[in-house]
């Protein structure tokens, strides 16, 4: 396990690693700098847009007089922002519109669920890291040069945090104990049944008999695919090559002794003949499901009996 123990103290995990209460690490990229800042501009813009367009109601309506314009334009984009990013972030998992669109989400840095309270919290402390001080440095003026230089020395430190973190956990992250990665991307490996078994020198096919098919169950059936796809992955190593070639031949010989297939196969088309069997097995299995009959392994029949 990559979490140790050291003198009663749990370490962290690697950074890219996650380790949920399960204990099976998962690995995960944190998410750069750079995309999270074009993830924030794109939200701040949002709902900058959508301010604008409200203040510009509230003007044309004559609730407020045009020297206030401005404050309660602040005001509004103020009750706008805070509840879209925890809203959003509650309802698409720790994504915003722009997070979703860099394709990046806030998990929990133990691995857990994503709590409220967590989101709140980090959002909040958000106001305080670059809001609040991004208002003060806008509305002050050349007359007041300390008030600007402790507004930019603010946001400077707010922004280095997260550079200075393995992690890159910004205040708010490191208070909810959040931190944000890449979107995994899920990749399926591609169905071996829908991979053509090749023809032998266009005149040999390899063809199974149903009792032929009777001796195994989805158990071997998946040991088989463990091989198969363990040979689309193997080095070119003669002494691999040499491993990989040994252990076909077991096999094929093993599932010919047990299914009494007669025709010796050639070495050159033993990974044919296994793709060949996989299939056939598969369909087999499948269809027998369909029929409510589940064959989990290849003492299925043994049981049977003595039930």
């Amino acid at each position: 396990m990559n979490l140790q123990l050291r003198k009663g103290k749990k370490l962290n995990p690697p950074v890219g690693e996650l380790v949920p209460p399960e204990g099976v690490p998962i690995k995960l990229k944190v998410a750069g700098l750079g995309v999270r800042l074009a993830a924030q501009i794109t939200d701040i813009i949002l709902t900058l847009i959508a301010a604008v367009c409200l203040l510009i109601l509230v003007a044309f309506v004559g609730l407020s007089a045009p020297q206030t314009l401005i404050a309660i334009g602040s005001l509004i984009f103020f009750v706008i922002r805070v509840p879209y990013y925890v809203m959003s972030e509650l309802a698409w998992n720790g994504q915003t519109l722009g997070k979703r669109l860099m394709k990046i989400k806030v998990v929990s840095h133990d691995g857990t669920s994503l709590s409220t309270h967590s989101l709140v919290l980090r959002n909040l402390m958000k106001e305080a890291e670059i809001f609040l001080p991004a208002t003060l440095l806008i509305s002050l003026d050349a007359a007041s040069p300390l008030a600007s230089g402790l507004a930019l020395s603010w946001i400077a430190i707010g922004l280095m945090v997260p550079v200075c973190n393995r992690y890159r956990q910004r205040l708010g992250d490191m208070v909810a104990g959040t931190h944000v990665i890449h979107q995994p991307v899920p990749v399926l490996l591609r169905d071996l049944a829908e991979q053509p078994v090749l023809q032998i020198a266009k005149k040999e096919e390899f063809v199974f008999f149903t009792h032929q098919l009777e001796h195994y169950g989805a158990f071997e059936l998946q040991t088989l695919e463990t091989l198969l796809r363990a040979q689309e992955t193997v080095t070119g190593l003669e002494s691999n090559r040499g491993g990989q070639r040994a252990t076909i031949e077991a096999v094929v010989e093993k599932i010919r002794r047990k299914i009494d297939y007669a025709n010796k196969v050639p070495e050159e088309n033993r990974l044919e003949f296994l793709r060949a069997f996989y299939n056939a097995q598969r369909a087999h299995l499948e269809q027998r499901q369909l029929f409510g009959e589940r064959r989990k392994d290849k003492n299925y029949a043994a049981e049977v009996i003595q039930t």
